[in-house]
């Protein structure tokens, strides 16, 4: 694609999770290629921490604190995002939670309603919040980050995959609902050096590399790659589509 530089300038994004992980790398590509950027996540020095590291790259940016599952955090976000950068013109649905490991016939009733909230009826609301304030007058472009868990059953996991297949799926609808003015799409990882999948790498990382076709599991780079070309005018003929992101793991 055209060089990060300048690619997204001019532009404003919201991240939800955009302190850790895959969202703080998102962010930092983001400013990079020249975006104002507001991130949101719970903890208040990880926010302080990644507004600072942004800004240190010369990018306009901001916060706003709280579970992007809540109503009342998601509305007060984005309109903090639009009143103090001037707008919202990309949603990064990056934020989730898998509170639970095991049998989905053994989920306790907490749990499933929390991988809800979070994950699927949150990006519902988040899309509603900046449709609403700002994109359906000005367009723009939703991403969505969900797994390729969405794509394929895995013991363990189990809810946390059907909340991944109703984000992919949601992607589709609200392209198709939301065309032409806004564009949607969604990034599929497989398994990422996360904190929140180091259960899954940590405890012994080269026999989960030699799991990859390519050799190694992914970095958080790899997956703010494919979200700033989604984000940018080089995929401006692009909606409602997934982009797979897996080192090659469902080709076996």
């Amino acid at each position: 694609m055209a060089s990060e530089a300048g690619a997204l300038a001019g532009r404003v994004a919201l991240i939800t999770g955009g302190t850790r992980g895959i969202g703080r790398a998102i962010a930092e590509t983001y400013a990079a290629a020249g975006a104002s950027v507001c991130v949101v996540a719970r903890k208040q020095p990880e926010l302080d921490a990644t507004v600072a590291a942004l800004t240190a790259r010369g990018a306009a940016a901001t916060s706003w604190r709280g579970s992007a599952g809540e109503p009342e955090v998601v509305d007060g976000a984005v309109e903090h995002c639009i009143a103090t950068l001037g707008g919202l013109d990309v949603l990064v649905n990056n934020a989730a939670t898998n509170p639970y490991l095991g049998p989905t016939v053994d989920l306790p009733g907490s749990a499933l309603e929390k991988v809800l909230a979070v994950n699927v009826a949150g990006p519902v609301r988040w899309v509603q919040a900046a449709w609403h304030s700002w994109m359906a007058e000005h367009g723009g472009v939703i991403i969505n980050v969900a797994s390729i868990g969405g794509l394929r059953t895995s013991p363990g996991i189990g809810i946390y995959n059907v909340s991944k297949a109703a984000l992919l799926h949601l992607t589709r609808q609200l392209a198709g609902e939301l065309a032409p003015t806004v564009r949607v799409n969604a990034i599929a990882p497989g398994l990422v050096r996360t904190d929140m999948a180091r259960a899954l790498w940590e405890p012994n990382e080269e026999a989960a590399n030699r799991m990859q076709p390519l050799g190694r599991i992914g970095e958080p780079d790899d997956i703010a790659s494919a979200a700033l070309y989604l984000a940018s005018d080089v995929s401006s003929w692009m909606t409602g589509e997934t982009l797979v992101l897996d080192g090659g793991t469902l080709i076996r």
